[in-house]
């Protein structure tokens, strides 16, 4: 067959993605399991921009009331002390260079749970650099090396034109699931609960 690839487009703090975990998760198994000739490439979105300023109140309020409805929707477990313990600020790209660097060693997805799991459950604050350096190092990541990637222009310029190309898929937020299946690129439907509705349409999309 033709090879083909998974793009999973997202963000590292995208309340959404951290919905979406647990279906991903079981929808990559699989994918291993049935197709294993399909590729799954991780595409970071990115959210928000480098700020140091504190996240409007509007912005807070919107945020507190998406984690409510995920939680109600999903069943997903959010710490809401975050807004309290932390000082919140719209700031995603810290946490999109720290998948980047774990990326290198192959440790991407481990990357984005733990800082999922900082920020959703431990109420800490990825957009910090000691935050995302604390859970490198967890991760086995050389503290050193990190802290200098972290802040590097040539991590910035891979994590520009990544998000550069994930602009240019077909998606409408994140998650997203994009196919690319010869030389075409195919909108995956996506459902929070269940992975069978992707896996039947990129199965339909590779044997029609």
């Amino acid at each position: 067959m033709n090879k083909a690839t998974l793009y999973y487009v997202y963000d590292p703090m995208c309340s959404w993605c951290w919905g979406y975990h647990i279906t991903w998760t079981r929808l990559q198994k699989q994918l291993a399991a049935k197709m294993p000739d399909v590729k799954v490439q991780y595409v970071l979105g990115g959210l928000a921009p480098d700020s140091d300023l504190p996240m409007p109140h509007e912005m807070q309020q919107f945020l507190q009331q998406t984690w409510h409805k995920i939680h109600q929707q999903l069943g997903t477990v959010f710490n809401h002390d975050f807004w309290t313990c932390c000082y919140p600020r719209r700031s995603t790209y810290p946490s999109c260079r720290a998948a980047i660097i774990a990326r290198q060693s192959e440790q991407e997805a481990q990357m984005i749970y733990a800082i999922q799991q900082a920020y959703y459950l431990q109420a800490k604050n990825p957009s910090n650099i000691d935050v995302l350096t604390d859970i490198a190092v967890s991760l086995g990541i050389d503290k050193q090396h990190f802290v200098q990637q972290i802040s590097s222009d040539e991590l910035n310029q891979q994590l520009m034109a990544e998000l550069t190309f994930a602009r240019q898929l077909p998606i409408q937020g994140f998650p997203s699931l994009v196919l690319q299946y010869q030389q075409q690129f195919y909108p995956i439907k996506l459902d929070y609960q269940d992975a069978d509705p992707s896996l039947h349409h990129i199965q339909h999309l590779i044997e029609s």
